[in-house]
């Protein structure tokens, strides 16, 4: 609408000034027109005519060319340029077209003064000729001053017209500045500026001046192709050229700190700011996440508030978060939506629903997000294939996404990319060893998948389960928590029933004969989704309930007696939760062990573990009563744990860590203390925790730590990166080098080598080496909270 209003006054002027100017240029040419044929009556006036009335009808043509071409834009664009530019750029775009208006009325005006003079006087050919020179030179000036607003005006709609954008609306007042000095650049002359400081300055510029048109978020920062205007880019959005004079490269937008929250987190008792979050998104994925916070809301508020009576200030600093489940955005979210419905892997929501009520809680103030145009929108994304650096400083203090919404965060961001990837959290339900993490190293040694390789320290990426200690665990929490009354219920309530744990029928593929076993004892169902028209393959023996809700799930796994495994899915969540409402988990031992070198769920994945059973957690850290793990090729060995089982007594037990309050805790001392951003050496956990160890040849940081019922630390690693942690393990050192080797620091008995960790991000407690002793950095963990220990919280 604002385009219709400033053009039209303009073009009815234009278009009254050209028939004017037919009818003049006829009459002062002796030219008459009558019942459509042509007259000469005056000749004498003929020699100038085509100087004078020639001349003003192309002028007046062009202008109406141009304002046609470049006023009559469509309004779906004029508006979203309107809606997405500030109230200065659209007063200063506005001014602009009412000089002109201002100035074709003036020309319009002289060209009626003129004709009223003809008609009220005869003229001679000597007046007409002084009074159309003295009108020339007035017109020459007019047309040179409306040509030059012309030009500038179709500069500034031709560049609006690229950077069309269906999120042109987060343009900022910096994109218009840009926009005006694109033509000027950071030197007159424009010349790349030779400055050892920036060496890459000119192999920048040459790059765009071939490439600027490759991606478009170029054009919306006012690179045009020419010299200027990309070192204005170079040197004002990107730091690939000096600065301008007189400022520094942390004036750039991105670069610069938003404000600071003052506030200090407090613990919450509702999670209403949540429910309003995720009620904006009706996706099934979504709609499991908030019934599962929604379900388990009252338990989350009962821990909050222990949590808030033990300790009387939570004391961290209100953080701004932003959570991202990148596999539920674009056409990976699609695939992850359609199986949710039909049994697919629901442990990564689990894990969402269970963080963002967990923060919540904490007091920090939340954004949940599955759109990447939203992601965009967030974190002030430029249009185009994510080229340039993000608009504006990142407003979110944590970032908490999967390695999908990592590559979508990477492919948004350009530079601000690394600038700002400290702040990141990564979901990852398996673990990334520091092996894998970065590229060079990775390559070079071997450990190369699609999965690693982002060069982020390790313990940014957040585990389902502490299986990884390079890895923080983030966990999530049991479904059901056992209460001290449950503890005491009597545990022969239970039906002689066991559920099998798996919910696609490719999962009992060779298991028929095992699970054949365990009905000769117990009445077995199953939660196996059937699709609509399916002839089902389980075994007649078993009842199949189909694919069932949440909540009828566990009013089943509250009546059985043993939840049996398959040996597949691996890891998952449900093994804690049947334990917790009382239920023995029966899992398979496999006879070799699987990794991603032997099997292919493992394959590609960015870890070295050997996994010996289905659930190595539940095994190491829980155990019998509540643990049985067997091998189902063993038919008397299945007959007799199935039997053993009946004959144990065995009460809901629940993990600290897998409660609520063990997740508030763990949650709160990792955003409290865990600050990647800072170039100092780790201080969190303190050096007082720090346990040294000497490991055996071939032995791993986590084997040697485990044996003394300790956990690897890594962020103790640089405290044994020094020959005085040689000198206290007493070993006497015949050379001494600094090696990029994630074994590293290490001992060779052979030759009494050394080796010291020249890389950081290497540093790690996976790995094993014949040749090498590893040096270890062990630490105690509180009973039942293996992430945090006594000098931690």
């Amino acid at each position: 609408m604002r385009s219709e209003s400033l053009g039209s006054a303009p073009l009815l002027e234009l278009q009254g000034l050209r028939s004017f100017w037919e009818a003049e240029a006829c009459k002062w040419a002796g030219v008459k027109t009558r019942g459509g044929e042509n007259v000469a009556i005056k000749p004498v006036a003929c020699s100038f005519a085509p100087s004078s009335g020639c001349l003003l009808l192309c002028l007046c043509l062009s202008v109406l060319t141009m304002l046609l071409q470049n006023l009559w834009m469509p309004l779906d664009i004029t508006r979203d340029d309107a809606t997405g530019r500030s109230p200065q750029e659209q007063g200063q775009r506005g001014h602009t077209f009412h000089r002109l208006a201002v100035r074709l009325e003036a020309l319009s005006t002289q060209v009626q003064r003129l004709s009223r003079e003809r008609d009220k006087s005869q003229l001679t050919g000597n007046h007409l000729s002084l009074l159309l020179q003295g009108f020339r030179r007035n017109q020459q000036g007019l047309a040179q001053l409306v040509e030059k607003e012309l030009k500038k005006v179709s500069q500034q709609l031709d560049t609006l017209s690229r950077l069309h954008h269906p999120e042109s609306h987060m343009l900022s007042p910096l994109d218009a500045l840009n926009l005006r000095t694109a033509s000027t650049g950071p030197d007159e002359n424009c010349e790349v500026p030779v400055d050892p400081a920036y060496p890459l300055c000119a192999q920048k510029v040459e790059f765009l001046q071939a490439h600027w048109q490759s991606d478009p978020c170029y054009a919306f920062y006012g690179v045009n192709g020419t010299a200027c205007s990309i070192l204005t880019y170079l040197s004002k959005i990107e730091d690939f050229c000096p600065p301008p004079h007189g400022r520094s490269h942390s004036s750039l937008p991105w670069h610069q700190k938003p404000p600071s929250s003052t506030g200090k987190a407090e613990i919450r008792t509702t999670l209403s700011r949540l429910y309003e979050d995720l009620s904006n998104s009706n996706s099934p994925a979504v709609n499991f996440i908030h019934s599962r916070v929604q379900r388990m809301s009252a338990r989350w508020i009962r821990a909050g508030l222990r949590m808030k009576q033990r300790v009387s200030s939570v004391g961290s600093n209100q953080m701004r978060v932003l959570l991202y489940p990148g596999a539920l955005a674009g056409t990976a979210g699609q695939h992850f939506e359609a199986m949710v419905e039909r049994g697919g892997p629901l442990g990564e929501l689990v894990q969402w629903a269970d963080l963002s009520a967990c923060l919540t809680i904490l007091g920090h103030n939340l954004t949940f997000s599955t759109s990447l145009q939203h992601l965009h929108r967030l974190i002030g994304a430029p249009p185009g294939g994510g080229s340039c650096p993000i608009q504006r400083p990142l407003t979110f203090d944590l970032i908490y996404t999967d390695y999908h919404g990592l590559a979508h965060l990477h492919g948004a961001m350009g530079l601000a990319f690394l600038h700002y990837q400290c702040r990141f959290r990564i979901l990852d339900s398996f673990g990334t060893e520091p092996a894998f993490n970065l590229d060079t190293y990775a390559r070079s040694h071997g450990y190369k998948t699609l999965w690693g390789s982002w060069a982020l320290q390790p313990l940014q990426y957040m585990t389902m389960f502490p299986h990884t200690p390079d890895n923080s665990f983030l966990g999530f929490v049991s479904a059901e928590e056992a209460s001290e009354e449950e503890q005491k219920t009597d545990p022969n309530r239970k039906e002689r029933i066991a559920v099998v744990y798996g919910k696609q029928e490719y999962m009992w593929q060779g298991k028929s004969e095992y699970v054949g076993l365990i009905s000769e004892e117990l009445e077995t169902h199953a939660t196996v989704y059937q699709p609509p028209g399916h002839s089902s393959n389980l075994p007649s023996f078993i009842k199949n309930h189909g694919l069932l809700s949440q909540d009828d799930f566990l009013q089943l796994m509250r009546r059985a007696k043993v939840f049996v495994g398959l040996g597949f899915p691996y890891e998952g969540p449900a093994p804690i939760e049947a334990i917790s409402l009382g239920c023995v988990f029966l899992q398979p031992r496999f006879s070799t062990s699987h990794s991603s070198d032997s099997n292919g769920f493992y394959s590609g994945k960015p870890t070295t573990r050997q996994i010996s059973s289905q659930h190595p957690y539940a095994d190491a850290f829980i155990g019998k009563p509540h643990v049985w793990t067997v091998d189902l090729t063993n038919k008397t060995a299945v007959r007799e744990a199935v039997r053993a089982i009946l004959r144990t007594e065995v009460t809901p037990f629940t993990p600290r860590e897998f409660t609520c309050e063990g997740m508030l805790e763990r949650v709160h001392a990792y955003v409290t203390h865990q600050n990647f951003c800072s170039k100092s050496v780790p201080i969190w956990p303190p050096q007082s925790a720090l346990r040294l160890h000497l490991g055996p040849l071939g032995q791993s940081c986590v084997d040697v730590c485990q044996r003394s019922s300790h956990v690897c630390e890594p962020a103790l690693f640089h405290h044994l990166n020094s020959p005085a942690a040689f000198s206290r393990l007493g070993l006497g050192c015949s050379s001494m080098k600094q090696g990029v080797n994630h074994l590293f620091p290490s001992y060779s008995p052979w030759g009494r080598h050394c080796s010291l960790q020249q890389e950081p991000l290497l540093f790690s407690c996976a790995g094993s080496d014949p040749k090498q002793r590893r040096l270890c950095p062990c630490r105690a963990h509180i009973f039942g909270q293996v992430a945090l220990c006594l000098d931690c919280i």
